[in-house]
């Protein structure tokens, strides 16, 4: 049997703050990027809090990198593909 060592750490999310920050320094605010492709900025700003793929894609594009990267714990869930195992 394999099993995950206890010292091998997962990634986690960022923390949401750490999001809003990458944002900034790119020159974006959520209400701004909001603005920018015609949502409401409650809209983009869900998916600073919970699984909003076209708001995580957009915040993503505008950081600079894949929304995987910002939200690992997230498309771990959403890829997850339970297998049979026989004992």
């Amino acid at each position: 049997m394999n099993h995950v060592q206890d010292n091998q750490k997962k990634p986690h999310d960022w923390h949401r703050a750490d999001v809003i920050a990458a944002l900034h320094k790119r020159g974006w605010s959520v209400a701004a990027l909001a603005r920018a492709h015609k949502l409401g900025e409650s809209t983009v700003r869900s998916a600073l809090d919970k699984p909003y793929p076209k708001s995580e894609r957009l915040i993503a594009e505008a950081i600079g990198v894949a929304p995987e990267t910002i939200w690992p714990e997230r498309f771990a869930e959403r890829n997850f593909t339970p297998t049979l195992r026989s004992c």
